[in-house]
């Protein structure tokens, strides 16, 4: 089966690099999405984006952002353009299938944050030449690794589900942006307009406790929730279903 998967992954790779036109203007686009994150914020954040796990955390959830598009095709898409039917009447199985179209956008999204964060180290350190060459803590960089791959199975395994049920790629992309809008965005927004007192008891919360450790609770419980959404999407995704539907 795991070759299985492998194809599928390396089919949606191929799509998702092809999504904008060609794969020339594809590339383009990710190299501006990697200059954003790995070059341009840390050259304004400076050293305090190796050393302060706030900031290179904030900016996790871009690379996560960009697998919407992807996940949201992974069935509502093939079903779009008449070819889920051909995927289900492959010898490939159900698991392989789903398998697949989850860690395809997992890697996709993953190797971005990767790509991104350790770019953003060369770019510190040569935009700051000031002492000797620093890298991120231990501790941070495991949580930088981990929290994408977490935040990106989350993501991915809801783009499934949602896509399952979703008539078009289009109407996926709308209904998981939503999810995305109310998980990321809402909370900011609420803070924003909050009065300055309360801001400045988030400011004194957030200063009195340690990020790695919230973060890697937020790690564990992210594992929790992916298996059960991983549980509930191989309950679901069933060929004979798919085809009916």
């Amino acid at each position: 089966m795991f070759s299985d998967i492998i194809t599928i992954i390396q089919k949606d790779l191929r799509e998702i690099l092809s999504a904008r036109g060609s794969r020339k203007s594809s590339l383009i686009y990710l190299g501006i999405v990697v200059g954003l994150i790995g070059i341009f914020m840390p050259m304004q954040s400076g050293r305090i984006w190796l050393s302060e796990p706030i900031v290179p955390l904030v900016w996790s959830w871009f690379p996560v952002f960009l697998m919407i598009s992807m996940v949201t095709d992974s069935i509502a898409g093939e079903r779009e353009r008449n070819t889920l039917e051909t995927l289900l009447a492959s010898r490939l199985s159900d698991r392989a299938i789903l398998f697949g179209k989850i860690a395809g956008a997992v890697i996709y999204g993953w190797s971005i944050s990767v790509i991104s964060n350790l770019l953003a180290v060369i770019t510190v350190n040569v935009t700051d030449p000031s002492g000797s060459f620093q890298f991120y803590t231990l501790s941070l960089f495991l949580i930088l690794l981990f929290l994408p791959l977490v935040l990106g199975t989350l993501m991915s395994s809801l783009g499934v589900l949602v896509s399952l049920n979703a008539p078009t790629a289009r109407s996926a992309y709308q209904k998981l942006s939503l999810v995305m809008l109310g998980f990321w965005f809402v909370p900011m927004f609420i803070i924003n307009l909050a009065p300055e007192s309360f801001k400045l008891q988030i400011n004194q919360f957030l200063s009195n406790i340690n990020m790695i450790q919230l973060a890697a609770i937020g790690i564990v419980l992210l594992i929790v929730v992916n298996i059960g959404l991983i549980w509930l999407a191989m309950q679901r995704f069933q060929r004979t279903r798919l085809i009916l539907d």
